[in-house]
C-alpha cells in the first residue's frame, strides 16, 4: 500500500509541475507577444534592434497563422488579439485535462 501511495503522490507532483509549466510559458509568451506589438508602434534605437529582431523571430510564426485565416481590417492586426485569446484557451484546456490525473 505505502508503494501505491509513493506512485499517486509522485503522479500528483508531476500533474502540478506540468500545470506550472503550462501556465508559466503561457503567461510569458503572451508578454513576449505584448512586448512585439509595443516595439512594432515605436522606433526603437539602433542598440535595440536585436531585441526587436528576437521578438519578431519568437512571435511572427505564431501569428502567421492567424493572420492566414482573417481578413484585413486596414491597418489594424487582430492577429495578436487572437493568438492570446487561443493561448489562454488552451492554457485553460490543458490544466483541465491535466487535472484529471489528480
Amino acid at each position: 500500500m505505502g508503494a501505491t501511495a509513493a506512485t499517486f503522490g509522485l503522479l500528483a507532483d508531476w500533474v502540478s509541475t506540468a500545470q506550472d509549466f503550462v501556465v508559466v510559458f503561457v503567461g510569458v509568451y503572451v508578454l513576449v507577444i505584448f512586448a512585439y506589438i509595443l516595439t512594432s508602434w515605436i522606433r526603437l534605437p539602433y542598440s535595440l534592434n536585436a531585441v526587436q529582431r528576437f521578438l519578431q523571430d519568437v512571435c511572427e510564426p505564431y501569428l502567421r497563422l492567424f493572420r492566414r485565416f482573417m481578413p484585413p481590417l486596414g491597418p489594424l492586426d487582430l492577429s495578436p488579439l487572437v493568438g492570446v485569446l487561443v493561448l489562454i484557451g488552451v492554457q485553460q484546456l490543458a490544466v483541465r485535462l491535466l487535472d484529471r490525473f489528480h
